[in-house]
């Protein structure tokens, strides 16, 4: 009968071949263990065993004067008690070795979690040494960045002279700029001045002609009676 048996941890399916089923292998290893017997021919041990002790009992039991052959029993049992001992004593050091090497595999196994347990504070105290690393590595390259502009910039005396002359370059444009608003203040009055001027001259330019007509009407008029007068003079000089 075929059967498959997956090995934890791996999950890798391994094909094993049974004479028998599960229940009757299972069966079969718990008899073995019990009877102290590796093949199922042969008479069990522990039956064997057992024959021995009946005969030295029924021996024994026997009211004739068999000593000898009660102690030749005797020591056959005794032999077979040993020869069945043996495999005890010998499952029993294999036993003890399995607790043994079982309790140093709970001891390792223990110690590898805890070194796995370890690596993954050591793997996590790293990532934030590797974050830190990088977000220090990115400040320095900055700091390399400026300084290298800082290095194509003028040394601090030409700028500082840069500077100055700057600072008296404004001070001369803000004298410029009073000197300029004084003038223009004054180019101001100076054209209202003119503008009042010129607002006096057009009224009196529109008020000579007026001035002239009247005087010429006044010239005209005086003319016109000085010419009566006179022809009235010598036509009364005649009448008298």
């Amino acid at each position: 009968m075929l059967k498959t048996r997956k090995v934890a941890g791996r999950g890798d399916a391994i094909s094993s071949h049974y004479a028998f089923g599960q229940l009757e292998d299972d069966t079969i290893i718990k008899h073995r263990l019990l009877t102290r017997t590796t093949t199922t021919r042969g008479e069990p041990p522990l039956k064997k065993l057992q024959k021995k002790f009946t005969s030295f009992a029924l021996e024994v039991e026997k009211d004739a004067d068999n000593s000898n052959d009660c102690e030749r029993l005797a020591k056959a049992f005794l032999q077979e008690l040993t020869t069945f001992e043996l495999p005890l004593l010998k499952s029993k050091a294999v036993i003890d070795a399995n607790l043994r090497e079982k309790e140093n595999f709970n001891e390792l196994k223990a110690e590898i979690n805890r070194q796995i347990i370890q690596a993954e504070d050591d793997i996590e105290d790293l990532k934030k040494q590797l974050e830190e690393s990088k977000v220090e590595r990115k400040h320095k390259e900055e700091c390399e960045t400026i300084r290298k502009l800082i290095a194509l910039q003028p040394p601090r005396s030409d700028t500082q002279k840069v500077l100055t002359d700057l600072e008296k370059e404004i001070a001369l444009l803000e004298a410029e700029n009073i000197s300029g608003s004084r003038t223009l203040e004054l180019r101001k009055k100076q054209f209202a001045l003119l503008l009042h001027v010129v607002e006096e001259l057009q009224t009196t330019i529109e008020e000579e002609p007026r001035s002239l007509m009247e005087e010429m009407r006044n010239s005209v008029e005086d003319h016109k009676n000085g010419v009566e007068d006179a022809s009235c003079g010598p036509d009364a000089m005649a009448v008298d």
